[in-house]
Protein backbone atom coordinates (compact mmCIF):
# COMPACT_ATOMS: atom_id res chain seq x y z
CA UNK A 1 0.00 0.00 0.00
CA UNK A 2 1.26 3.50 -0.86
CA UNK A 3 2.23 5.86 1.98
CA UNK A 4 -0.34 8.57 2.75
CA UNK A 5 1.80 11.34 1.23
CA UNK A 6 2.20 9.36 -2.02
CA UNK A 7 -1.54 8.61 -2.15
CA UNK A 8 -2.35 12.31 -1.72
CA UNK A 9 0.10 13.23 -4.48
CA UNK A 10 -1.41 10.63 -6.84
CA UNK A 11 -4.91 11.83 -6.07
CA UNK A 12 -3.89 15.40 -6.79
CA UNK A 13 -2.70 14.30 -10.22
CA UNK A 14 -5.85 12.29 -10.97
CA UNK A 15 -8.51 14.74 -9.83
CA UNK A 16 -8.10 17.21 -12.73
CA UNK A 17 -8.29 14.34 -15.24
CA UNK A 18 -11.37 12.89 -13.55
CA UNK A 19 -13.02 16.28 -13.50
CA UNK A 20 -12.31 16.72 -17.21
CA UNK A 21 -13.82 13.30 -17.95
CA UNK A 22 -16.98 14.19 -16.07
CA UNK A 23 -17.55 17.34 -18.12
CA UNK A 24 -16.43 16.07 -21.54
CA UNK A 25 -19.48 15.42 -23.78
CA UNK A 26 -19.94 11.82 -24.90
CA UNK A 27 -19.27 11.94 -28.64
CA UNK A 28 -21.73 9.09 -29.11
CA UNK A 29 -24.66 11.18 -27.90
CA UNK A 30 -26.72 13.09 -30.47
CA UNK A 31 -26.89 16.86 -30.38
CA UNK A 32 -30.10 18.67 -29.53
CA UNK A 33 -30.41 19.58 -33.22
CA UNK A 34 -30.28 15.90 -34.18
CA UNK A 35 -32.91 15.05 -31.59
CA UNK A 36 -35.12 17.84 -32.92
CA UNK A 37 -34.79 16.47 -36.47
CA UNK A 38 -35.68 12.99 -35.25
CA UNK A 39 -38.76 14.35 -33.47
CA UNK A 40 -39.77 16.05 -36.72
CA UNK A 41 -39.37 12.78 -38.61
CA UNK A 42 -41.47 11.00 -35.98
CA UNK A 43 -44.17 13.68 -35.84
CA UNK A 44 -46.83 11.51 -37.54
CA UNK A 45 -46.65 9.09 -34.60
CA UNK A 46 -46.95 11.82 -31.97
CA UNK A 47 -50.55 12.89 -32.58
CA UNK A 48 -52.22 13.12 -29.17
CA UNK A 49 -55.10 10.69 -29.82
CA UNK A 50 -53.43 8.33 -32.27
CA UNK A 51 -51.48 5.08 -32.04
CA UNK A 52 -47.77 5.65 -31.79
CA UNK A 53 -44.30 4.21 -31.89
CA UNK A 54 -41.20 3.47 -29.85
CA UNK A 55 -37.78 4.41 -31.22
CA UNK A 56 -34.40 3.07 -30.15
CA UNK A 57 -30.99 4.04 -31.53
CA UNK A 58 -27.96 2.19 -30.15
CA UNK A 59 -24.53 3.60 -30.97
CA UNK A 60 -21.32 1.86 -29.88
CA UNK A 61 -23.35 -0.24 -27.46
CA UNK A 62 -25.04 2.78 -25.83
CA UNK A 63 -28.77 3.60 -26.27
CA UNK A 64 -28.56 7.21 -27.46
CA UNK A 65 -32.22 7.59 -28.46
CA UNK A 66 -34.90 5.84 -26.40
CA UNK A 67 -38.31 7.41 -26.77
CA UNK A 68 -42.02 6.75 -27.11
CA UNK A 69 -44.52 8.67 -29.25
CA UNK A 70 -48.32 8.62 -29.30
CA UNK A 71 -50.55 6.11 -27.53
CA UNK A 72 -50.20 2.40 -26.78
CA UNK A 73 -53.87 2.11 -25.80
CA UNK A 74 -56.27 4.62 -27.34
CA UNK A 75 -59.26 3.57 -25.27
CA UNK A 76 -57.46 4.21 -21.98
CA UNK A 77 -55.18 7.02 -23.17
CA UNK A 78 -51.98 5.16 -22.19
CA UNK A 79 -48.88 6.64 -23.88
CA UNK A 80 -46.09 4.65 -25.49
CA UNK A 81 -42.87 4.61 -23.47
CA UNK A 82 -39.60 2.65 -23.78
CA UNK A 83 -41.09 -0.22 -21.78
CA UNK A 84 -44.18 -0.62 -23.99
CA UNK A 85 -44.42 -4.10 -25.52
CA UNK A 86 -45.40 -4.39 -29.18
CA UNK A 87 -46.22 -7.49 -31.16
CA UNK A 88 -43.04 -7.95 -33.20
CA UNK A 89 -44.63 -9.93 -36.05
CA UNK A 90 -41.87 -11.28 -38.30
CA UNK A 91 -39.11 -9.60 -36.29
CA UNK A 92 -39.86 -12.65 -34.10
CA UNK A 93 -38.16 -14.91 -36.65
CA UNK A 94 -34.66 -14.03 -35.39
CA UNK A 95 -35.62 -15.48 -31.99
CA UNK A 96 -37.01 -18.66 -33.56
CA UNK A 97 -33.76 -19.04 -35.51
CA UNK A 98 -31.72 -18.38 -32.35
CA UNK A 99 -33.63 -21.13 -30.53
CA UNK A 100 -32.73 -23.63 -33.25
CA UNK A 101 -29.10 -22.50 -33.19
CA UNK A 102 -28.97 -22.92 -29.41
CA UNK A 103 -30.27 -26.47 -29.74
CA UNK A 104 -27.65 -27.14 -32.42
CA UNK A 105 -24.98 -25.85 -29.99
CA UNK A 106 -26.40 -28.23 -27.38
CA UNK A 107 -26.11 -31.15 -29.80
CA UNK A 108 -29.86 -31.75 -29.52
CA UNK A 109 -30.34 -31.40 -33.28
CA UNK A 110 -28.45 -30.67 -36.49
CA UNK A 111 -29.23 -28.03 -39.07
CA UNK A 112 -28.93 -30.81 -41.65
CA UNK A 113 -31.65 -32.87 -39.98
CA UNK A 114 -34.57 -33.76 -42.25
CA UNK A 115 -37.68 -31.97 -41.08
CA UNK A 116 -39.55 -35.28 -41.02
CA UNK A 117 -37.15 -36.57 -38.37
CA UNK A 118 -38.86 -34.17 -35.98
CA UNK A 119 -42.28 -33.87 -37.63
CA UNK A 120 -42.90 -37.30 -39.21
CA UNK A 121 -46.57 -36.53 -39.93
CA UNK A 122 -45.57 -34.23 -42.79
CA UNK A 123 -46.29 -35.81 -46.19
CA UNK A 124 -43.68 -37.49 -48.37
CA UNK A 125 -43.18 -34.34 -50.43
CA UNK A 126 -41.27 -32.92 -47.44
CA UNK A 127 -38.63 -35.69 -47.56
CA UNK A 128 -35.87 -33.46 -48.93
CA UNK A 129 -36.44 -30.53 -46.56
CA UNK A 130 -33.86 -29.89 -43.83
CA UNK A 131 -33.86 -27.44 -40.93
CA UNK A 132 -31.40 -25.31 -42.92
CA UNK A 133 -33.98 -25.01 -45.70
CA UNK A 134 -36.67 -23.90 -43.24
CA UNK A 135 -34.37 -21.32 -41.64
CA UNK A 136 -33.30 -19.81 -44.97
CA UNK A 137 -36.73 -19.87 -46.69
CA UNK A 138 -35.49 -22.33 -49.31
CA UNK A 139 -37.73 -25.27 -48.36
CA UNK A 140 -40.50 -24.80 -50.93
CA UNK A 141 -43.06 -25.66 -48.25
CA UNK A 142 -46.60 -24.45 -48.95
CA UNK A 143 -47.66 -21.21 -47.22
CA UNK A 144 -50.31 -22.04 -44.67
CA UNK A 145 -52.08 -18.76 -45.45
CA UNK A 146 -52.69 -20.10 -48.97
CA UNK A 147 -54.60 -23.16 -47.73
CA UNK A 148 -56.63 -21.70 -44.87
CA UNK A 149 -60.26 -22.82 -44.80
CA UNK A 150 -62.88 -20.19 -45.61
CA UNK A 151 -64.16 -20.18 -42.04
CA UNK A 152 -61.93 -20.44 -38.96
CA UNK A 153 -63.18 -20.73 -35.42
CA UNK A 154 -60.84 -19.01 -33.02
CA UNK A 155 -57.18 -18.60 -33.91
CA UNK A 156 -54.64 -20.85 -35.59
CA UNK A 157 -51.65 -22.05 -33.61
CA UNK A 158 -48.38 -23.61 -34.72
CA UNK A 159 -49.79 -27.11 -34.31
CA UNK A 160 -52.72 -26.12 -36.55
CA UNK A 161 -50.23 -25.04 -39.22
CA UNK A 162 -48.74 -28.53 -39.11
CA UNK A 163 -52.19 -30.07 -39.49
CA UNK A 164 -52.85 -27.91 -42.54
CA UNK A 165 -49.53 -28.86 -44.11
CA UNK A 166 -50.15 -32.55 -43.47
CA UNK A 167 -52.81 -32.27 -46.22
CA UNK A 168 -50.41 -30.74 -48.76
CA UNK A 169 -48.30 -33.44 -50.43
CA UNK A 170 -46.61 -30.89 -52.68
CA UNK A 171 -43.99 -28.13 -52.62
CA UNK A 172 -43.58 -24.89 -54.51
CA UNK A 173 -40.11 -26.02 -55.66
CA UNK A 174 -37.46 -28.60 -54.84
CA UNK A 175 -35.79 -27.87 -51.49
CA UNK A 176 -32.70 -25.69 -51.88
CA UNK A 177 -33.44 -24.75 -55.48
CA UNK A 178 -35.12 -21.37 -54.90
CA UNK A 179 -36.15 -18.79 -52.30
CA UNK A 180 -39.67 -18.02 -51.15
CA UNK A 181 -40.36 -16.26 -47.85
CA UNK A 182 -42.24 -18.75 -45.70
CA UNK A 183 -44.19 -18.23 -42.50
CA UNK A 184 -44.98 -21.94 -42.61
CA UNK A 185 -41.30 -22.82 -42.25
CA UNK A 186 -40.93 -20.80 -39.05
CA UNK A 187 -44.12 -22.24 -37.53
CA UNK A 188 -42.63 -25.70 -38.13
CA UNK A 189 -39.34 -24.60 -36.55
CA UNK A 190 -41.19 -23.56 -33.38
CA UNK A 191 -42.68 -27.06 -33.16
CA UNK A 192 -39.24 -28.59 -33.71
CA UNK A 193 -37.86 -26.51 -30.82
CA UNK A 194 -40.48 -28.19 -28.65
CA UNK A 195 -39.72 -31.67 -29.93
CA UNK A 196 -35.94 -31.34 -29.54
CA UNK A 197 -35.94 -29.57 -26.16
CA UNK A 198 -38.83 -31.19 -24.34
CA UNK A 199 -40.19 -27.71 -23.60
CA UNK A 200 -42.93 -25.86 -25.41
CA UNK A 201 -41.68 -23.06 -27.63
CA UNK A 202 -42.73 -20.18 -25.35
CA UNK A 203 -41.08 -21.80 -22.33
CA UNK A 204 -37.87 -22.52 -24.22
CA UNK A 205 -37.60 -18.91 -25.32
CA UNK A 206 -38.23 -17.68 -21.79
CA UNK A 207 -35.75 -20.02 -20.11
CA UNK A 208 -32.96 -20.05 -22.69
CA UNK A 209 -33.09 -16.56 -24.23
CA UNK A 210 -35.24 -14.00 -22.44
CA UNK A 211 -34.40 -14.75 -18.79
CA UNK A 212 -30.62 -15.11 -19.32
CA UNK A 213 -30.55 -11.76 -21.14
CA UNK A 214 -32.75 -9.97 -18.61
CA UNK A 215 -35.50 -9.45 -21.21
CA UNK A 216 -38.03 -9.71 -18.42
CA UNK A 217 -41.09 -8.40 -20.26
CA UNK A 218 -40.51 -10.21 -23.58
CA UNK A 219 -42.56 -13.32 -24.32
CA UNK A 220 -44.21 -15.46 -26.93
CA UNK A 221 -47.79 -14.51 -26.13
CA UNK A 222 -50.37 -17.24 -25.56
CA UNK A 223 -53.86 -15.94 -24.84
CA UNK A 224 -55.20 -17.39 -21.62
CA UNK A 225 -51.74 -18.62 -20.58
CA UNK A 226 -49.52 -15.53 -20.51
CA UNK A 227 -50.08 -11.80 -20.12
CA UNK A 228 -48.33 -8.98 -21.98
CA UNK A 229 -47.56 -6.23 -19.51
CA UNK A 230 -47.44 -2.61 -20.70
CA UNK A 231 -49.05 -3.81 -23.91
CA UNK A 232 -49.49 -1.81 -27.08
CA UNK A 233 -52.67 -2.64 -28.99
CA UNK A 234 -52.80 -2.47 -32.77
CA UNK A 235 -54.97 -0.04 -34.74
CA UNK A 236 -55.93 0.79 -38.31
CA UNK A 237 -57.13 4.08 -39.75
CA UNK A 238 -60.91 4.31 -40.07
CA UNK A 239 -63.27 6.94 -41.47
CA UNK A 240 -63.97 8.29 -37.99
CA UNK A 241 -60.48 7.95 -36.51
CA UNK A 242 -58.86 4.69 -35.47
CA UNK A 243 -60.24 1.17 -35.12
CA UNK A 244 -58.60 -1.46 -32.93
CA UNK A 245 -57.29 -4.23 -35.22
CA UNK A 246 -55.09 -6.06 -32.77
CA UNK A 247 -55.61 -9.71 -33.67
CA UNK A 248 -56.33 -11.83 -36.72
CA UNK A 249 -56.98 -15.54 -37.18
CA UNK A 250 -53.22 -16.15 -37.54
CA UNK A 251 -51.96 -13.91 -34.71
CA UNK A 252 -51.54 -16.85 -32.30
CA UNK A 253 -48.96 -18.63 -34.49
CA UNK A 254 -45.79 -18.09 -32.47
CA UNK A 255 -42.83 -19.23 -34.57
CA UNK A 256 -43.40 -16.81 -37.43
CA UNK A 257 -44.48 -13.74 -35.49
CA UNK A 258 -45.95 -14.15 -32.00
CA UNK A 259 -43.37 -12.45 -29.77
CA UNK A 260 -44.02 -9.22 -27.85
CA UNK A 261 -41.12 -7.01 -26.78
CA UNK A 262 -40.10 -3.42 -26.03
CA UNK A 263 -37.25 -1.25 -27.22
CA UNK A 264 -35.68 -1.55 -23.75
CA UNK A 265 -35.60 -5.33 -24.01
CA UNK A 266 -34.49 -5.24 -27.64
CA UNK A 267 -31.50 -3.12 -26.57
CA UNK A 268 -30.47 -6.12 -24.44
CA UNK A 269 -30.99 -8.45 -27.40
CA UNK A 270 -28.86 -6.19 -29.60
CA UNK A 271 -26.07 -6.28 -27.00
CA UNK A 272 -26.19 -10.09 -26.89
CA UNK A 273 -25.70 -10.22 -30.67
CA UNK A 274 -22.34 -8.49 -30.29
CA UNK A 275 -20.66 -11.26 -28.28
CA UNK A 276 -20.96 -14.94 -27.33
CA UNK A 277 -23.00 -14.61 -24.15
CA UNK A 278 -25.87 -16.46 -25.88
CA UNK A 279 -24.84 -17.67 -29.34
CA UNK A 280 -21.33 -18.74 -30.20
CA UNK A 281 -19.31 -16.91 -32.83
CA UNK A 282 -20.01 -19.78 -35.24
CA UNK A 283 -23.77 -19.67 -34.60
CA UNK A 284 -23.95 -15.91 -35.07
CA UNK A 285 -21.96 -16.22 -38.29
CA UNK A 286 -24.53 -18.74 -39.56
CA UNK A 287 -27.40 -16.43 -38.63
CA UNK A 288 -25.83 -13.42 -40.33
CA UNK A 289 -24.56 -15.16 -43.50
CA UNK A 290 -26.63 -14.90 -46.68
CA UNK A 291 -27.48 -18.51 -47.53
CA UNK A 292 -29.58 -17.59 -50.56
CA UNK A 293 -30.34 -14.64 -52.79
CA UNK A 294 -33.85 -13.21 -52.64
CA UNK A 295 -34.60 -10.76 -55.44
CA UNK A 296 -36.25 -8.47 -52.87
CA UNK A 297 -35.56 -4.76 -52.47
CA UNK A 298 -32.72 -4.06 -50.00
CA UNK A 299 -32.39 -7.81 -49.35
CA UNK A 300 -29.49 -9.30 -51.27
CA UNK A 301 -29.64 -12.46 -49.21
CA UNK A 302 -31.33 -14.21 -46.31
CA UNK A 303 -29.54 -15.74 -43.33
CA UNK A 304 -31.28 -17.45 -40.43
CA UNK A 305 -33.99 -15.04 -39.29
CA UNK A 306 -32.10 -12.07 -40.79
CA UNK A 307 -32.16 -10.21 -44.08
CA UNK A 308 -28.69 -9.31 -45.34
CA UNK A 309 -27.86 -6.30 -47.51
CA UNK A 310 -24.61 -4.66 -48.60
CA UNK A 311 -21.07 -5.47 -47.56
CA UNK A 312 -18.15 -4.14 -45.56
CA UNK A 313 -18.90 -1.12 -43.37
CA UNK A 314 -22.28 -0.74 -45.08
CA UNK A 315 -23.40 -4.30 -44.37
CA UNK A 316 -26.93 -4.21 -42.99
CA UNK A 317 -28.66 -6.99 -41.04
CA UNK A 318 -32.35 -6.30 -40.67
CA UNK A 319 -35.88 -7.58 -40.49
CA UNK A 320 -39.32 -6.07 -40.72
CA UNK A 321 -42.50 -7.27 -39.09
CA UNK A 322 -45.94 -6.55 -40.51
CA UNK A 323 -49.23 -7.83 -39.13
CA UNK A 324 -52.66 -6.40 -38.58
CA UNK A 325 -52.25 -3.33 -36.39
CA UNK A 326 -48.44 -3.38 -36.17
CA UNK A 327 -45.54 -2.33 -38.42
CA UNK A 328 -41.99 -2.78 -37.10
CA UNK A 329 -38.38 -2.81 -38.24
CA UNK A 330 -35.01 -3.62 -36.67
CA UNK A 331 -31.83 -2.49 -38.49
CA UNK A 332 -28.25 -3.34 -37.49
CA UNK A 333 -25.00 -2.15 -39.10
CA UNK A 334 -22.47 -4.32 -37.20
CA UNK A 335 -19.35 -2.65 -38.58
CA UNK A 336 -20.72 0.79 -37.75
CA UNK A 337 -21.93 -0.43 -34.33
CA UNK A 338 -25.27 1.19 -35.07
CA UNK A 339 -28.76 -0.22 -34.46
CA UNK A 340 -32.16 1.37 -35.08
CA UNK A 341 -35.40 -0.21 -33.84
CA UNK A 342 -38.77 1.29 -34.70
CA UNK A 343 -41.91 -0.40 -33.35
CA UNK A 344 -45.37 0.94 -34.24
CA UNK A 345 -48.93 -0.04 -33.34
CA UNK A 346 -50.68 1.12 -36.47
CA UNK A 347 -51.41 -0.67 -39.71
CA UNK A 348 -49.68 1.86 -41.95
CA UNK A 349 -47.10 2.98 -43.02
CA UNK A 350 -44.26 0.49 -43.09
CA UNK A 351 -41.43 2.13 -41.10
CA UNK A 352 -38.36 0.86 -42.98
CA UNK A 353 -37.70 4.05 -44.97
CA UNK A 354 -38.21 6.20 -41.88
CA UNK A 355 -35.81 4.07 -39.84
CA UNK A 356 -33.20 4.45 -42.60
CA UNK A 357 -33.60 8.24 -42.49
CA UNK A 358 -33.13 8.22 -38.73
CA UNK A 359 -30.05 6.00 -39.10
CA UNK A 360 -28.61 8.49 -41.60
CA UNK A 361 -28.52 11.10 -38.83
CA UNK A 362 -25.81 8.98 -37.22
CA UNK A 363 -24.09 7.75 -40.36
CA UNK A 364 -23.35 11.14 -41.93
CA UNK A 365 -23.08 14.48 -40.12
CA UNK A 366 -22.94 13.33 -36.53
CA UNK A 367 -20.91 10.21 -37.11
CA UNK A 368 -18.24 12.17 -38.95
CA UNK A 369 -18.04 15.35 -36.88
Amino acid sequence: MLPATARHALLALLLPALAACSTTPDARMPTSQTLDRIDTLMAAYAEPRGPGAALLVVRDGVPVVRKGYGLANLERGIPVDPGTNFRLASVSKQFTAAAILLLAQDGALSLDDPVRRWLPSLPAAADGITLHHLLSHTSGVVDYEDVLPDAIEGQLRDADVLRLLETQDRLYFAPGSDYRYSNSGYALLALIVGEASGLDFATFLRERIFKPLGMDATLAFENGISTVRDRAYGYSAATDGWARTDQSSTSAVLGDGGIYSSIDDLAKWDAALRDDRLLSDASRALAFTAHTTTGEADVEGYGYGWRVHGEGADRLLWHSGETIGFRNVLLRWPEQRLTVVLLTNRNDPEPYALARRIAAEFQTGEAQR
